[in-house]
């Protein structure tokens, strides 16, 4: 698809000036897991940007899973389920890893392994996916208090902070005892960003100082090593555990894989049949994760070109209306802010899901680009299996129309 083919046609534009358009809408504002009202239609082609949570399984891993041998893993004899097991802990660098239901059940594990005492203390960054959508359940359910350190730009935080939260007080009973610290790669809420190696390794160094384990919430830490060029257990050595979604951009329809020492793994195992996480024949999901890790990581870069060329679109639409810094798309995670205040995120994601005549016209069908309006007064943007370099460019498409739209509207009013 050519550049051309990017600018709407002034003449269609004129007519959404002067003439009333029957517009679709759709609900305005879907919350971070929500589903949108989609508008059905031969002439409307929806792209789901919302989350790469959304990917389905292909028509090989529905084979692989109809045909999967199981047995009972509550008694560890399924398997499909030892068998994913073990390649994870391999893949990992790690003696041992379980099957787990979710992500935030195999984070909440990793505390509760970590933290073994009601009243232990970890320390994670106040952006990090643990602190913020994970509905306090280290504090709720394992009784885990927590410290925050401020999460920076690109995902890290600044270690000196770190070491003033640490408590020194213990066996004082006025103090919680620290025992924890977790990272986020990469991190969600600052746009995918990759926490560089150098801080891990430095980060490894203050946790042994002090004598506390490093959990890394890893849900996309695939898409990290895959942007920076090299396997997983390069990042993860510098982990005592981590938590690495297959549902996500890796495309199983379910499971996490929580991986770490041999004696961390026996103690999650009854820390996992606590929470009701204990599955008797789920080798048939398991063998969609074991599909996942071994045929799914090497297309996320995919993924990551089209994040980028979406970003690259936004920065040519004329009018000017998108603000992205180029050089914080690492991975398939993508915020940008609206230039124009007058536009809010969350009125922008109304309009990206709105289908209207004048559009079908100017691009041929009506496209419903579903988005979020996300922290800082952001977009939320995310790619994954489901879409393609086509839908991408319809996207930009879209993205367009909506800022030539948005001037015209701008005009009309002043």
């Amino acid at each position: 698809m050519s550049s051309k083919t990017l600018t709407v046609p002034a003449r269609l534009l004129r007519r959404c000036f002067h003439k009333p358009r029957r517009i679709f809408h759709v609900d305005p504002v879907r919350l971070y897991y929500g589903s949108p009202q989609v508008v059905t239609g031969s002439a409307v082609r929806t792209v789901d940007l919302r989350s790469d949570s959304v990917t389905k399984p292909g028509a090989a891993m529905r084979r692989a899973m109809a045909e999967a041998e199981v047995g009972d893993d509550v008694f560890g004899e399924d398997p499909t389920v030892n068998e994913l097991q073990k390649f994870a802990a391999d893949m990992f660098g790690m003696e041992a890893a379980l099957y787990v239901p979710t992500g935030t059940m195999s984070n909440l594990i990793a505390v509760m392994v970590h933290c073994r005492e009601r009243g232990d203390e970890m320390i994670v960054g106040d952006l990090s996916h643990i602190h913020v959508y994970e509905q306090g359940g280290s504090a709720q359910l394992a009784g885990v208090h927590s410290a925050v350190v401020t999460t920076l730009g690109d995902g890290t935080f600044d270690l000196d902070q770190l070491i003033s939260k640490i408590r020194h007080g213990y066996p004082k009973p006025h103090y919680p005892r620290s025992r924890l610290v977790c990272v986020e790669n990469t991190h969600n809420i600052q746009g995918g960003r990759v926490l560089p190696l150098s801080f891990l390794q430095e980060l490894r160094s203050v946790a042994d100082k002090f004598g506390l384990a490093v959990h890394m919430d890893g849900a996309r830490v695939m898409n990290a090593a895959v942007a920076l060029g090299i396997q997983p257990n390069v990042i993860l050595q510098h982990c005592d555990s981590v938590s690495v979604c297959l549902s996500k951009g890796l495309g199983a329809p379910v499971g996490t894989m929580l991986g770490g020492s041999k004696d961390f793994i026996q103690r999650a195992v009854r820390a996992r049949k606590a929470l009701g996480g204990g599955m008797c024949q789920w080798g048939i999901l398991a063998t969609a994760g074991k599909i996942a890790l071994s045929d799914m990581i090497d297309r996320l870069e995919e993924d990551h070109r089209n994040a980028r060329r979406f970003a690259q679109g936004l920065l040519q639409c004329d009018p000017p209306l998108y603000h992205v810094d180029l050089t914080t798309v690492e991975t398939n995670i993508l915020r940008f802010r609206l230039q124009d205040t007058q536009m809010t995120p969350a009125e922008f994601c109304e309009r990206m899901t709105s289908v209207d005549e004048e559009e079908v016209k100017a691009l041929g069908q009506g496209l419903q680009v579903l988005m979020f309006p996300f922290v800082g007064n952001t977009v939320r943007a995310v790619w994954h299996l489901g879409i393609s370099e086509e839908d991408t460019q319809l996207a930009i498409l879209k993205a367009q129309f909506v800022a030539q739209q948005h001037k015209l509207k701008s005009i009309r009013e002043a």
